[in-house]
């Protein structure tokens, strides 16, 4: 008699962006173009390193004084100190009031994991989590996970092709009181100080819990202070919040999925506590941190020469970004495809909008093999002097094929 699988009832689960690359994996067109890699890439179409990173890592896995014993579950208290003090700044009042503390986590969606978690047990008064993000995020699987409801809106007004800065202030206007506010790349958000002032009031006023996302500090405008300064003016204003701060992407080390789960008090007190509890979650959940990226990251953190290094290595991917967008937005003028295109120039960072339509992307995607997802945010640093023509004349062609141009019609 057959045994019956105790797995006969699982279902295949729902793809996510991984059926994407999929696609694309198994497309033999020789000008394929993949645009939407979560990482950073380089121009010879791998994935960028800081080059120090490259020098540092020899060196650690050489160095004979290393104890290879299971790290604290916080984590290393050097790593800990140095990415803080990278978030809010080494002369941090804060910092210095010892009221802002972390927990090392496993990239930055364990960092998620690990404060839904903690939010779940110790905030029972409100289930409720809006997510405001360019993107849909994978953290709000997460919190769905646990129990919450989730509501999630993008900053990206695709009619008026920019970033809508009212859609946060009407999330937070709509939110329940006690909400958790969670705020993906809060570097890219364009509100102006009244308009901050004015969402610091409303989330004051109805106790609204924030939750910021950092994936990738110094991509944004290639200056550090700068895209950390909102936190810090949250941190002044005398809000407690938790941020998920990923030091993969700004450093090349993808593959260590280094993070930190930092946490903002309003006394030492407090924040002893809320560290005590997320320690026994983190137990749960992976109990030892891993090393290596963290020993990578604390050695150029702690090192002026080194920082200055990798600072250095920053603006050069921001200048590259830049110039890629603006390359893109001259091509497509040249080649006198229809509509604006100032909107790439005005977005920040690896990710952009191309504010293509649903025609146009399976346009693309069926004809041109250039796969992008059906937000149409790409990663601009996969383009480069190899496939740039290629993309803005496949561009082009895509928008004239949706418009029924005469002029694409007659070919």
């Amino acid at each position: 008699m057959p045994t019956l699988s105790v797995f006969t009832d699982v279902p295949m689960a729902h793809k996510l962006e991984g059926s994407l690359l999929k696609s694309y994996k198994q497309d033999d067109h020789p000008n394929k173009t993949f645009l939407a890699y979560r990482v950073c890439m380089a121009e010879d179409g791998h994935p960028w390193v800081s080059p120090v990173v490259k020098k540092l890592r020899s060196q650690i896995s050489q160095d004979p004084s290393l104890n290879y014993e299971y790290a604290p579950v916080m984590g290393m208290k050097s790593f800990i100190q140095a990415s803080l003090e990278l978030l809010f700044g080494k002369h941090s009042q804060a910092i210095a009031e010892n009221r802002v503390g972390g927990v090392h986590t496993v990239g930055d969606n364990g960092a998620f994991q690990l404060g839904a978690q903690f939010l779940r047990t110790w905030h029972q008064d409100s289930r409720v989590v809006y997510i405001t993000s360019f993107q849909k995020e994978l953290y709000g699987l997460i919190f769905q996970d646990m129990g919450f409801t989730v509501h999630e809106y993008s900053f990206w007004n695709p009619k008026q092709m920019c970033m809508d800065p009212n859609i946060l202030i009407n999330v937070v206007k709509q939110a329940p009181c006690g909400s958790v506010l969670a705020v993906g790349s809060i570097a890219d958000c364009k509100l102006t100080q009244s308009q901050w002032i004015k969402l610091m009031s409303i989330m004051k006023s109805k106790q609204i819990f924030p939750f910021f996302d950092i994936p990738s500090q110094g991509f944004s405008s290639g200056d550090l202070n700068e895209d950390s300064r909102i936190l810090r003016y949250f941190v002044a204003q005398g809000f407690e919040f938790f941020c998920s701060q990923s030091l993969s992407k700004n450093f090349g080390i993808y593959d260590e999925g280094v993070g930190v789960l930092a946490v903002v008090a309003l006394s030492n007190q407090h924040l002893l506590c809320v560290l005590s509890q997320l320690m026994n979650f983190a137990r749960v959940l992976w109990l030892n941190p891993p090393t290596m990226g963290a020993r990578i990251i604390t050695s150029i953190l702690c090192n002026p020469a080194l920082h200055g290094e990798w600072k250095h290595s920053l603006i050069r991917v921001v200048e590259n970004i830049m110039l890629i967008k603006e390359k893109v937005k001259e091509k497509l003028r040249l080649l006198g495809t229809p509509g604006s295109w100032d909107h790439i120039t005005d977005q920040k960072g690896t990710h952009s909008y191309l504010g293509l339509n649903s025609q146009q992307l399976e346009y693309l995607v069926k004809k041109k093999h250039i796969y992008i997802p059906k937000n149409s945010r790409i990663n601009f640093t996969s383009i480069n002097a190899n496939n740039i023509d290629y993309i803005t004349q496949s561009i082009n062609e895509a928008v004239l094929y949706a418009t029924g141009s005469e002029k694409f019609l007659q070919k």
